[in-house]
């Protein structure tokens, strides 16, 4: 008896399913999450001045929001990885929006501790990085995986760009909340891109180690082994904490949040107080983003080759001589812009890096939770950054400690990167192999 032919997939089935708009629909779900993240120092002045809150109390809602974002980012890695990632990130861009919508109904800084907080942090953690970067590399052929990083992450580029004018000049016209309102609805209208994202995935079993991955293009190259391929998920976990440049990882990844955070927040406000029109804030915010386009996509192509870590300690070491010059010159709007060019070539271009660097030593199996872990080490970063900028500030009347600080994490980054150990950790012996 002969078997009776597949059924081909609808037009519809296959146009979800193509590298192309997995990649697109990454990078737009990365771009609203992002975007919406980093115009969130245009809402330091108004909402503080509005409410009567200290600057320390604005900051410390968004610390603690880079914390539960690094919090929840391995388990939500984790559920991604065992049940497939466009539910994760459907239910982040829900709880994202309802986050926004609370910052509006917060009348004290505990209201807006939650809801800018706790809730926007929890609702990141799902549809940032950790989950979107992990079903890009489980989905995408491994040959193609570079350019597919990268072009999510410049896309997220994007979004943070346009959102920069776009929410400033709805604040000037519509007020601080009727801008959150609207960001809200934004998210929920672009709930549809998490179905290409869907991964069949089983709870119970992981796929067969020599099941390909989805093809990208002709001529695919079949992913190295990386790990054994009955590995549960809590060897897979031991095996990155007895790694060491796991560790390294997530040490230096902290230099890269705590100098982001810092500067994304805190810089709309250092301009101000120094002199500058708040107009030239938003054209630095605008002008980080427009270069972090074309240098996230450069640096996940180059992971491809060069070796990542190296990569990334010269991309902490430039990024800190930045920051350096930044308060060496003169400050001036000139100043600004050559400082915000700099800085967006090299604003997110360590992530592509470093999921990809994550994704070779240990395997795409369960890169979306130890990506998660790495990342944890990222938001500790991100949450001293935004924090000590509103304590440092409210007490010195400066913000030069927190600019001292950028500068001295990134020097260590730099040299924590450069001798981790790259190599699959089947192939390396750096780790045993999991019974």
């Amino acid at each position: 008896m002969t078997r009776p032919e597949p059924t081909p997939p609808s037009p519809v089935a296959a146009a979800l399913s193509s590298p192309l708009t997995i990649v697109l629909a990454g990078g737009l779900i990365l771009g609203l999450a992002m975007g919406m993240r980093h115009v969130q120092g245009l809402f330091l002045l108004p909402i503080t001045m509005e409410r009567g809150w200290t600057r320390e109390a604005f900051g410390f809602a968004l610390a603690v929001q880079n914390l539960f974002w690094g919090a929840g980012q391995p388990i939500a890695g984790m559920i991604a990885d065992r049940y497939g990632s466009g539910r994760v990130v459907a239910g982040g861009l829900v709880l994202y929006a309802a986050g926004l919508v609370g910052m509006t109904q917060a009348t004290t800084s505990t209201g807006f501790l939650l809801s800018a907080g706790i809730c926007i942090g929890l609702a990141m953690s799902c549809t940032t990085f950790g989950v979107v970067y992990a079903a890009l590399s489980r989905m995408i052929s491994v040959d193609r995986r570079g350019w597919a990083l990268g072009l999510a992450g410049a896309f997220g580029g994007l979004g943070q760009f346009l959102l920069v004018p776009g929410v400033q000049a709805v604040i000037g016209n519509f007020g601080w909340a009727a801008t959150l309102v609207a960001m809200a609805a934004t998210l929920l209208i672009a709930l549809p891109l998490a179905l290409p994202l869907r991964e069949r995935r089983s709870p119970s079993l992981p796929p067969s180690p020599s099941a390909p991955l989805m093809q990208a293009g002709e001529g695919s190259k079949a992913e190295p082994p990386a790990a054994v391929p009955e590995q549960s998920m809590g060897a897979a976990i031991r095996q990155a904490l007895g790694h060491r440049g796991f560790w390294l990882l997530n040490i230096g990844f902290l230099a890269c949040g705590f100098q982001l955070a810092f500067i994304a927040t805190h810089m709309p406000a250092y301009l101000v107080d120094n002199g500058l029109q708040a107009r030239h804030a938003v054209a630095a915010l605008a002008l980080i983003a427009l270069t972090n386009i074309g240098g996230t996509y450069a640096c996940g192509l180059l992971g491809n080759y060069v070796p990542r870590h190296k990569a990334l300690s010269a991309i902490y070491l430039l990024r800190t001589a930045a920051i350096a010059l930044f308060l060496l010159v003169p400050l001036s709007p000139l100043s600004v812009y050559v400082f915000a060019a700099a800085m967006g070539l090299l604003w997110l271009g360590t992530v592509p890096l470093t999921n990809g660097l994550v994704s070779k030593v240990f395997g795409t199996r369960y890169v979306g939770t130890l990506f998660g872990f790495v990342f944890l080490g990222h938001q500790l970063g991100s949450f001293l950054g935004v924090w000590l900028g509103g304590y440092l500030f409210d007490r010195t009347g400066s913000y030069e400690l927190v600019w001292l600080g950028a500068i001295g994490v990134g020097l260590g980054a730099a040299l924590l990167h450069w001798p981790i150990d790259d190599r699959p950790v089947a192939a390396s012996g750096a780790v045993p192999a999991a019974a």
